[in-house]
């Protein structure tokens, strides 16, 4: 018989379903995601780290896993909850199935809730700190662990995702006749070179990155602004991460330090760090955004594009006035998705531009850097007024 698993809420809702993956308990804030596919690059990325994701797509589990996917050498989410698994993958890719997976990684995953119920709560009371269990079976006694949890709000994981040594990043973009595309020495011997800050980095940002034509090296989260600036890099990327910028002080500071030395992009956790080196603030959303479909407008372009996106927090507009320029907002809830320098060399968006998950719509992004990059040879300060249009994503 399958074995009997909760999910228990902090608030006291509680959820009865079937264990897979690892045997055991799960501890993180809950919060779902509406992508149709791509379950596991959500359970590979950094930024879920202190998090339980529920998928709203009813059926995972049908395509297994893959080593090609990954967006990190680990699984980072805390539990994994969905309404039906199924245990008989059909993917020519697939070498593992999910519920095999989570157990090698020792993520508790509980399947046959009603996942629709789940949403509903968590979008009337928001996202808050649960627990899955398939070994104690008492609400009681599991609703009092959730209520003892900490929240995510002041938590620092961004120390706990980033890589402890710098690296060089070499593996381009993937294709299904080649797989990943590995740059002849001669083309990364003569690219620009871009120090990639790892708050929580995803691989496809890497990846991207090296495709268009860039030399990369990844560098930790704390590493100190005059070691960045001591490898004379062209350009700074500000990656992806998990939990409270606020909580990450050493991470602003040294974004601050930069600003204005050398052209940055930053998405997700890096653009929210950008906002608090400009002096802004940030604030958690009631239950954040997480999918691969949510529409944003290019203010100067009217473009709207289809974002994959995952974050708990936003940056405050009003706290950034006269200090950067609003980009792209979100069009469910008028959030802030895109900032631009006045005056100094920054770009950055609060979705994935990377798309893994998909869609793509965004990934002009990185071409943007590219030119920013460039005319940041050429003009210094004012480079943000020299990219092209196809930079600005016409």
């Amino acid at each position: 018989m399958p074995r009997e698993a909760i999910l228990a809420l902090a608030d006291g809702r509680i959820f009865r379903g079937r264990a897979f993956g690892a045997i055991g308990e799960g501890l993180g804030e809950v919060v779902f995601n509406t992508a149709m596919s791509g379950y596991q690059e959500v359970l590979t990325d950094p930024s879920y780290k202190g998090q339980i994701v529920a998928m709203t797509y009813p059926e995972i589990g049908n395509v297994g896993v893959n080593p090609d996917d990954e967006e990190a050498a680990r699984v980072y989410v805390e539990g994994f909850v969905v309404r039906e698994y199924i245990d008989r993958p059909s993917n020519w890719r697939a070498n593992l199935t999910l519920s095999e997976y989570l157990e090698r990684a020792q993520i508790v995953g509980i399947q046959g809730i009603d996942t629709r119920a789940l949403v509903r709560h968590i979008r009337q009371r928001g996202a808050q700190q649960a627990i899955i269990s398939s070994v104690s079976l008492d609400p009681e006694e599991l609703v009092a662990k959730a209520k003892a949890a900490p929240g995510l709000v002041g938590r620092d994981l961004v120390k706990e995702v980033t890589c402890r040594e710098p690296y060089d990043w070499e593996i381009a973009d993937w294709s299904l006749t080649h797989g990943y595309r590995q740059p002849r020495a001669e083309e990364l011997r003569d690219a620009p070179l871009v120090a990639a800050l790892d708050y929580g980095i995803k691989r496809n940002i890497l990846r991207l990155l090296v495709a268009t034509g860039f030399r990369v090296r990844v560098l930790p989260a704390f590493t100190p602004a005059e070691e960045i600036l001591a490898l004379n890099p062209d350009g700074i990327f500000l990656s992806n991460g998990p939990a409270d910028p606020a909580a990450v002080p050493y991470a602003y500071e040294t974004v601050r330090a930069l600003l204005g030395r050398k052209p940055i992009f930053g998405i997700c956790l890096g653009h929210q760090m950008l906002g608090l080196a400009l002096g802004g603030q940030t604030y958690k959303l009631a239950f954040g955004h997480h999918g691969a479909n949510h529409p944003v407008m290019d203010l100067r372009t009217q473009r709207v594009e289809i974002t994959s996106q995952n974050h708990g927090f936003a940056v405050d507009a009003d706290s950034l006035a006269g200090k950067a320029e609003l980009t792209h907002l979100n069009l469910n809830d008028r959030t802030v998705e895109g900032l631009r320098g006045l005056g100094v060399p920054f770009f950055s968006v609060q979705y994935h531009p990377e798309a893994s998950p998909g869609p793509h719509d965004a990934s002009y992004l990185f071409r943007r850097f590219r030119q920013l990059v460039e005319a940041f040879a050429r003009h210094g300060a004012d480079a943000l007024e020299h990219l092209g249009a196809d930079a600005a994503g016409s």
